[in-house]
């Protein structure tokens, strides 16, 4: 049997530890009401991480991670707190045994002000995605760079 992980590591910060406490009663309050309508647990844990900062909540789950839990505790807080600008993080989806659905990865960009998702990306889809617009137009495709370290094998002159 295998086992499946959704795994994330992030800094939200919410500006100071006053509102880092505020950010505990915001927890505690979802957590009751996921219990109460959806019958589960939060998706991830906080702490603050005093090394970024007196507001620096650092937000992660080791196995079985909620990406969406994250999504609504950060615009509960957003609102909460009259917070404003952009936030975002990653989440990996690993497997304990190779299977072909098991791996890729997600990420969002929120706007903290309009409490809203600005962009998300789900990279399997994008492969699959990217897939089918090279294969009905090969000569548009252009190899790009990104994520390779320059003077790497691959990397742009």
């Amino acid at each position: 049997m295998a086992d499946y992980f959704t795994q994330f590591s992030c800094i939200f910060d919410v500006g100071s530890a006053e509102n880092a406490a505020l950010a505990a009663t915001i927890y505690g309050e979802l957590a009751v009401e996921l219990d109460q309508e959806e019958g589960t647990d939060l998706g991830f844990e906080f702490e603050v991480d005093l090394e970024h900062g007196s507001g620096a909540l650092w937000i992660h789950s080791d196995e079985n991670g909620e990406p969406e839990h994250v999504i609504k505790f950060v615009l509960k807080c957003a609102e909460r707190m009259n917070l404003s600008g952009v936030s975002g993080f990653t989440w990996g989806l690993s497997c304990s045994r190779l299977r072909l659905d098991a791996f890729g990865g997600s990420a969002q960009i929120l706007d903290l002000g309009r409490r809203e998702t600005l962009h998300w990306i789900d990279c399997s889809n994008w492969v699959i995605e990217q897939m089918a617009v090279h294969e009905n137009h090969p000569a548009e495709f252009q190899p790009t760079s990104i994520g390779v370290a320059e003077g790497a094998p691959g990397a742009a002159p």
